[in-house]
């Protein structure tokens, strides 16, 4: 079969020496990344201060008109964070909850750290958090999460893929239900941006929060807050920094919120981790979401049906429609064999309650996908992963 993405090969170093299958938790570096953050160095050893007013200060938009690209948003309407749970602090700062409507829903497979900031803000009881259940531990039924979602609802945090099993969430439903009932929406695509197709306007999305970390190949630190456009002039958030003020070096004494996007914005921007994301964005926007999606569900596929070969259980859902680009393979000694693997530079992870986490990306060969099922049954038939279990598996 004839792949034209695997032209893109020769752009990630990592690729060279390892068989790198964790691009859910960190994508593979792009080479380009390396003269960008040199770009960066002599941009401050040579321009100093004066960077700040020559690109430096605009780079929070800028660069999120890159992501907008990506996930179907309009330039103008995304800036970047330094992670998720900051844009998820920094979202609800914008509300403020009332004894008619202050629950927060999200289900048990949420991210954990998504979590922890609602939990965190319900400690002095303004907030009530209503959490969904989930029967398998792999999937969230939809009903149950529709149900959940009432008059008292305020905000609806959830993730458009889940981090543990990859399941693809019914977003559109879920949002057209919050709106139904006057409550906010807030969808975490950190799994889905760079590999699942979606358009955070015809999703129709209050907010969506993400990162670079994964898909996105742009590495640590370049987080991502996309805002509705019709929200831009309302709304006042109370976690904040100069860069949301209207005249930031005016060093004025009372806070007048920036127009447009920039009221969203924090305190001074990690530019370095801007510089480095570029790459990646470059590259998935020139490759686009939808070939990407194409190869991910082949190769998800076949990766599924090697495992079933193999004799492993599959956690991760059969259904393409209803999974993103990892799949995940249990056994009951599968952190000891993540450990193994990565002993003998096949690079994938395990996360409890769902196994090894394994996800193609369009950089990947089936020959790869051949070649990590062949190592994890001869290591589960030779007992290579005991001295994991006795020294403790690192994964």
């Amino acid at each position: 079969m004839t792949d034209d993405l695997l032209k893109w090969r020769s752009e990630f170093p990592i690729l060279d020496k390892t068989v790198y299958l964790i691009s859910h938790s960190l994508g593979a570096m792009p080479r380009d990344t390396y003269v960008r953050l040199h770009d960066y160095a002599e941009a401050w050893a040579t321009r100093g201060v004066r960077a700040w007013s020559e690109g430096w200060w605009n780079m929070p938009v800028t660069v999120g008109n890159d992501v907008a690209r990506i996930i179907g948003a309009d330039l103008g309407t995304v800036v970047m964070h330094q992670n998720v749970s900051v844009c998820q602090s920094l979202v609800l700062s914008c509300f403020e909850p009332t004894p008619k409507r202050n629950k927060i829903v999200y289900s048990e497979l949420n991210f954990p750290s998504v979590m922890y900031v609602y939990e965190a803000h319900a400690r002095n009881g303004s907030l009530r958090i209503e959490t969904v259940k989930s029967d398998d531990g792999i999937t969230v039924p939809l009903e149950r999460m529709l149900a959940a979602i009432d008059e008292e609802t305020l905000l609806v945090p959830f993730s458009h893929v889940l981090f543990k099993s990859a399941f693809l969430q019914d977003a559109r439903a879920i949002t057209e239900r919050a709106h139904e009932v006057g409550a906010i929406v807030v969808l975490d695509v950190y799994q889905s941006a760079g590999t699942v197709p979606f358009s955070v306007k015809d999703l129709d999305v209050d907010f969506a929060t993400g990162g670079s970390v994964k898909w996105l190949c742009g590495g640590p630190g370049a987080g991502f807050l996309y805002v509705r456009p019709d929200l831009h002039a309302t709304l006042q958030p109370k976690t904040t920094g100069w860069m949301a003020h209207e005249e930031p070096f005016a060093f004025d004494k009372e806070l007048r919120y920036a127009p447009g996007v920039a009221r969203f914005l924090h305190g001074s921007p990690a530019i370095p981790a801007l510089y480095a994301a570029q790459s990646g964005y470059r590259i998935i926007n020139e490759i686009g979401v939808e070939n990407i999606r194409r190869k991910s569900v082949r190769q998800t596929s076949l990766l599924i049906e090697l495992a079933q070969e193999a004799g492993f259980a599959v956690t991760s859902p059969r259904d393409s429609s209803q999974r993103g680009g990892t799949v995940t393979v249990m056994h009951e000694h599968a952190a000891a064999i993540t450990s193994e693997l990565v002993t003998r530079e096949f690079i994938v992870d395990f996360r409890p309650d769902a196994g090894v986490r394994i996800s193609p990306h369009f950089y990947t060969t089936d020959e790869e996908l051949e070649l990590i099922i062949g190592e994890m049954k001869t290591i589960r038939d030779t007992r290579a992963y005991a001295k994991h279990e006795a020294a403790g598996a690192a994964f």
